[in-house]
């Protein structure tokens, strides 16, 4: 009935370290493309789920009920399109269950997409809460660290307990994020699911403190506070044996300077904040590492500004 609404919408680090479920970090280079178009159908469907190599994906579903972009598609048609169907192509820029972002990269491409299909567009933050709803289906839980980054780009923090308010922070200059993907697959859900239910007072004072002092150092461009307040002290050691080369991959990036390195999300993919002019060394040093124990990988170097999800042709 109409032409194609494509949109793209970029991975995301989730938790940057310090905050988890709180904090979201854009990332330039990898991400999901969702194609889509009105129908005569009277409801939201899945022609076609293509992977990273361009061919039909194997196994992720084209059942509208099963699919996060569809999902999320759905949300957003429910209550703002009319009698009209929807038809989504999805392709998957993002490899599966490696912590940067999958399932929120598709919800939100698809919801950017089927919002450039309506007669009145909402407004681009005001499809957060419509994302949410696909990535809560993918992840069994309501946070927003990988969707907020991916839609509105750059710094977010998104605390569940504010939703659906979330804020864009000022990031330092100078400060690039290194993204190391191992070729080792984390399920989230299930990651999720591992982790402690109770934490020492000590703990949440000092997971507390790296927060709060991560942000500030973000507001007053103090780069020397990134380097002592991102850290991770209560959720990446459940989480490290998990993913066999992150000690080598960390050790080789501290290494050659970063400023901190950590789990993205809940792996395998592995971060590191660094100075601009020291990330393209240190994301070859993270390579070597992971290679040197067997494991294949791939590298991206983003800036910290890096842009949300945007329409690409409509």
């Amino acid at each position: 009935m109409s032409d194609w609404v494509t949109a793209f919408a970029p991975a995301s680090i989730g938790n940057v370290a310090v905050g988890f479920d709180m904090l979201g970090l854009a990332l330039e280079g990898a991400g999901d493309r969702v194609h889509a178009r009105r129908t005569d159908s009277g409801r939201v469907t899945v022609a076609e789920v293509r992977g990273l190599d361009g061919e039909l994906h194997p196994y992720l579903s084209t059942d509208a009920e099963s699919n996060t972009a569809s999902i999320a598609a759905q949300a957003l048609w429910d209550r703002h399109g009319d009698s009209d169907g929807v038809e989504l192509k999805v392709h998957k820029g993002v490899p599966l269950q490696s912590g940067m972002g999958s399932s929120a990269a598709s919800a939100v491409a698809a919801v950017v997409a089927v919002n450039g299909l309506l007669g009145e567009p909402l407004a681009h933050a005001d499809l957060l809460d419509y994302a949410l709803v696909g990535e809560k289906f993918a992840s069994g839980g309501l946070h927003a660290d990988n969707v907020a980054p991916s839609l509105l780009g750059g710094l977010v923090l998104c605390p569940p307990v504010l939703l659906p308010d979330v804020y864009s922070l000022p990031v330092p200059e100078g400060v690039s994020a290194v993204l190391l993907h191992p070729d080792l697959q984390v399920n989230t859900a299930q990651a999720r699911r591992g982790l402690a239910k109770g934490y020492s007072m000590q703990q949440w004072l000092e997971q507390q403190g790296m927060l709060a002092g991560f942000i500030v150092a973000c507001v007053t461009n103090n780069i020397e506070l990134i380097g002592r307040t991102l850290r991770d002290v209560i959720i990446e050691p459940q989480r490290a044996a998990a993913v066999p080369c992150f000690e080598g991959v960390r050790a080789a990036a501290e290494k050659r300077g970063a400023l901190g390195c950590s789990l993205s999300g809940s792996g395998p993919s592995i971060f590191a904040l660094s100075a601009t002019g020291d990330a393209r060394n240190i994301a070859s040093a993270m390579e070597q590492a992971c290679r040197m124990q067997g494991i294949g990988c791939q590298s991206w170097v983003s800036p910290m500004t890096a842009a949300g999800a945007r329409i690409e042709r409509s």
